[in-house]
């Protein structure tokens, strides 16, 4: 089955992650959020996860509560197909990019519930046009589509928002603390795609996704990630 690109998930499967974040466990050291109205640069090397082979970079201009511009560029992905692609934080969050250490049902892969005690709640969907929020973690019609494996991606002026289950206790985390926090390098950008059995399409060979049991775990598992560090 090929992922169509007119397949858009309802709030649900928010609800779902935002629910599956509370369980992440203690939180890494937070730092105190200051300089605000400073513009800071933030660059990420995307690395691969199960073994996709994909790989990357990332840059991006912050300024109060609004990322005023990033630039995503990846390759090594599945051919001519969607890439949900998100900024992750969450308070009870490690705030980094995880491991095979969380693949708790032992299938030998990581999905996207799975990592979220790494990366956290999504907080920003990279799309290319309309709402960036969480409500659009994967309406495929709006993510970008890889050109033979590979895409550029540049986006302006996206605002940061209230996200349940980024906040102390799982609560709602606001837009201020989130946009701080991710000012600070706390931010994970992570791309879901993997074409397991690499016939060039998404399909049900690793079985059906957690997040929706019509999708293919390949159109949904995490396929790159890197943390957004601060260039000084």
């Amino acid at each position: 089955m090929k992922l169509s690109t007119t397949t858009v998930l309802g709030t649900s499967v928010i609800a779902m992650v935002a629910a599956a974040s509370l369980g992440a466990g203690t939180a890494s050291a937070h730092n105190s959020h200051k300089g605000g109205s400073k513009t800071v640069t933030l660059s990420a090397q995307l690395h691969e996860l199960n073994n996709s082979g994909a790989s990357g970079n990332a840059v991006a201009l912050i300024r109060n509560k609004k990322i005023r511009v990033i630039e995503v560029h990846a390759k090594g992905l599945t051919p001519n197909a969607p890439h949900a692609q998100h900024i992750h934080y969450g308070q009870q969050a490690l705030n980094e990019c995880p491991t095979l250490a969380l693949d708790t049902n032992g299938d030998g892969r990581l999905n996207t519930v799975e990592g979220l005690p790494a990366y956290g709640p999504v907080v920003v969907s990279l799309n290319t046009t309309g709402d960036t929020t969480p409500a659009s973690f994967l309406d495929v019609t709006r993510f970008p589509v890889s050109k033979d494996g590979s895409y550029e991606y540049s986006r302006k002026n996206i605002k940061f928002t209230q996200v349940a289950g980024t906040g102390y206790a799982g609560g709602a985390g606001t837009a201020k603390q989130i946009a701080e926090s991710v000012r600070e390098g706390e931010g994970v950008l992570v791309i879901h795609g993997v074409d397991y059995n690499r016939n060039g399409m998404y399909d049900f060979g690793a079985g059906v996704s957690e997040l929706d049991s019509k999708l293919p775990a390949e159109a949904t598992d995490p396929a790159a990630c890197g943390v957004l560090k601060v260039v000084k």
